[in-house]
């Protein structure tokens, strides 16, 4: 394993506010702790917590964003030539996986976190996104809106 790989998943641990960190792929595998006081969340609740903390009320109020709560590179589908976890125009409800973000070899869910239908698609297949970067539009749905 290379330094600069594991310089990376420090900088995730601190990121995420995790104590402790363990990797394996094949042959290699690397098992990471820090000596800082903090509470240890797993990986996918913290990068939910996140995600959370990213999605931000227009305003407007009938519509919210969904930022990227890491870098990584966005997929908008579970694998080449599969269908896309969802399109323009479609409805979405809370827990609805909205794309993957892979950071460090791990595929993070983004998941809404309110009912609505998508109102743009902010990011490209494939395309490395930034921490905070907009990646959709989400309109409420007509049921909601006055």
């Amino acid at each position: 394993m290379k330094y600069d790989d594991i310089r990376e998943f420090a900088e995730l641990m601190k990121e995420m506010g995790l104590t402790s960190l363990a990797y394996r792929n094949g042959e290699e595998s690397i098992n990471l702790t820090r000596r800082e006081e903090s509470r240890s969340v797993p990986l996918r609740e913290a990068v939910s917590a996140k995600a959370a903390e990213r999605s931000e009320a227009s305003e407007s109020g009938d519509a919210f964003v969904v930022k990227s709560p890491m870098v990584g590179v966005f997929y908008e589908a579970p694998g080449e030539g599969e269908k896309p976890y969802v399109a323009l125009g479609e409805k979405v409800s809370v827990g609805d996986v909205l794309c993957v973000i892979e950071a460090m070899k791990i595929m993070n869910e983004i998941t809404a976190e309110r009912d609505g239908v998508i109102a743009e698609i902010c990011a490209e297949n494939k395309q490395v996104v930034e921490f905070g970067q907009t990646l959709f539009h989400i309109s409420a749905p007509e049921s909601l809106r006055e």
